[in-house]
């Protein structure tokens, strides 16, 4: 049974970072397109970041590039999302999912998401 579990969400000020996790099971991470999306109140839900298979070539929105960084550990069977230089216009719910592999492949599976709230 394929399994998503987020963490690492919280309050920070702007300027701080977070890491991300996404604990699997039921699958391989490292053998999955992945990615990680977000969805602030009262807008629609945005794709932050993908990565691709086999060399984990990665995508970002343009929103991000440079500040957050999606990564894969084969060890922990995880996928994280290492956020920099956060701003309040990042506060979303953020959610990770495993996706078909492709440069738009759709979500399969999702997990529950975990909150980050960026304030002063």
């Amino acid at each position: 049974q394929v399994q998503l579990a987020e963490s690492g969400g919280g309050s920070v000020q702007p300027g701080g970072s977070l890491r991300l996790s996404c604990a699997a099971s039921g699958f391989r991470v490292v053998n999955s397109c992945m990615g990680w999306f977000r969805q602030a109140p009262g807008k629609e839900r945005e794709e932050v970041a993908r990565v691709f298979l086999p060399a984990g070539n990665t995508n970002y929105a343009d929103s991000v590039k440079g500040r957050f960084t999606i990564y894969r550990d084969m060890t922990e069977n995880a996928l994280f999302l290492q956020m920099n230089s956060l701003n309040v216009e990042d506060t979303a719910m953020y959610t990770c999912a495993a996706l078909v592999c492709g440069i738009s492949g759709s979500p399969t599976h999702w997990g529950q998401g975990t909150q980050v709230t960026v304030s002063s």
